[in-house]
Order: C-alpha cells, then sequence, then structure tokens
C-alpha cells in the first residue's frame, strides 16, 4: 500500500498519477538545500489558487444571485485567504506528509501556517491535474462546505447602508430613506428604531443604541429580507 494511501483517503481523491501527489507535498526548501534544480510544488500552487478561484466563485455566483461584484469579491475573500488554506491544509493533516527540508524540518516547518496554506493550494492543483475540473470541484465544495453554510453575505454586515444603496439603484433610480420611528429609555441608555423606507414603501425597521446602529440595522434587516425574497 501507498504510504500517501491514508492521505489520499483523507483529500477523497485516489491520484491515477501519485507523483503529483508528491510533487505538490515538496517543499521548496528541498531544492534549495540541495542546491540543484530539483521540482517543488510552486508551480501546483500557483496553478491550484487559480482553479480554487473559479471554483469558490461560481459557487458564490450561484449562491447569492442578487449580490454585485463587490459583494461577491468580498464574500469570496472570507473564504479564499492564508488563513483559511491554512485551517485546511491542517486538518487534512498535510504536515505529517510534508517532504522538507532538514533545516525547515527542524524550525518547525509541518506546522508553519504558510507552508500548510502553499500545500493545500499546490495539492488542489495536483487534483486539478491528475483528475479534471469536477475532481478539483467536488474536493474545493466538500472543504468548503460548512464555510458556505455558515457563509451569510458578509458584506452585508460590514456596510450595510452601503450595500442596500447599491442593491436598489441597481434596479431603480430612487435611494433609500431612513426615518426616527422611536427614540425610547433614559438618556444613558437609549434605544433606537428606525425604518428604511424605499419609493415609499417601508423595507424593514432596525434598533440600536444610536440612530446610525439602528439605520444600520434596518439596512441589514431589509437586505436579508429583499434576498429570501429573491430566493422563494
Amino acid at each position: 500500500m501507498s504510504d500517501l494511501a491514508e492521505l489520499q483517503q483523507r483529500l477523497g481523491h485516489q491520484f491515477r498519477d501519485e507523483k503529483l501527489l508528491r510533487l505538490a507535498l515538496t517543499h521548496p526548501s528541498v531544492a534549495h538545500e540541495a542546491n540543484t534544480p530539483l521540482q517543488h510544488n510552486q508551480r501546483l500552487e500557483f496553478l491550484g489558487d487559480s482553479v480554487l478561484g473559479i471554483i469558490l466563485s461560481s459557487q458564490l455566483y450561484e449562491k447569492f444571485p442578487e449580490a454585485n461584484e463587490g459583494m461577491l469579491t468580498k464574500s469570496r475573500s472570507k473564504l479564499a485567504n492564508a488563513a483559511s488554506f491554512a485551517a485546511h491544509g491542517r486538518a487534512l493533516g498535510l504536515g505529517e506528509n510534508l517532504i522538507l527540508s532538514r533545516g525547515e524540518e527542524n524550525t518547525g516547518g509541518r506546522e508553519r501556517a504558510s507552508t500548510l496554506a502553499d500545500a493545500f493550494e499546490a495539492v488542489l492543483g495536483a487534483v486539478f491535474l491528475d483528475g479534471g475540473l469536477e475532481a478539483a470541484r467536488t474536493f474545493v465544495l466538500r472543504e468548503f462546505a460548512e464555510d458556505f453554510a455558515g457563509l451569510a453575505l458578509q458584506t452585508s454586515i460590514e456596510n450595510p447602508k452601503g450595500e442596500l444603496q447599491e442593491w436598489l439603484q441597481a434596479r431603480s433610480t430612487k435611494s433609500p430613506v431612513y426615518q426616527l420611528i422611536a427614540a425610547e429609555g433614559p438618556d444613558h441608555d437609549r434605544q433606537f428604531v428606525c425604518a428604511v423606507l424605499h419609493d415609499g414603501a417601508e423595507l424593514a425597521r432596525g434598533t440600536g443604541k444610536s440612530k446610525k446602529a439602528a439605520e444600520s440595522d434596518a439596512a441589514l434587516a431589509a437586505l436579508k429580507k429583499l434576498q429570501e425574497e429573491k430566493t422563494v
């Protein structure tokens, strides 16, 4: 049995050309230490990064049919970043299978976040070359299933009013209007209630410790409502 058999089981992909997987696990330090032009995983990392980008972008495009380009880009950045790749690489146990130089081994290379992130992308590149786009897509969607399940439209949380305005202005010439409905409680603990309207119709209400916070909460509620209506 191959010494990489268990890893392939965790990856959910049985390599026809196992040399690709070994190459994906070969750290550049091996070539540097040998001082010879040995192949290592940087080219596969480059390829994996591109493949991952198109698969995640496609999935986000389908998941959020009403999101604009900026919203999709920000949501993708929540999924595709070095910390995320390192976490996936660590969960797959890539570190124990890495081929490292002695120097890299002695300085904790198997657990280094950047090394695990690079290896994760390289492994995806290897899966793509070995099994094609569908195999790579299966791998990515399985790996990021929990990430997608918990992914709200992240950009709407960061700037609800701006995103709501973009959403509405893509469909209408009119901007949203915010109205203060109530301000309740003592001065040191006021609770504001605001409504957001569009073309005279109330979209949603929100609350907050300030008028600005209440407006943001109303915008977020309106975005969620509009998204839900579009998916029904």
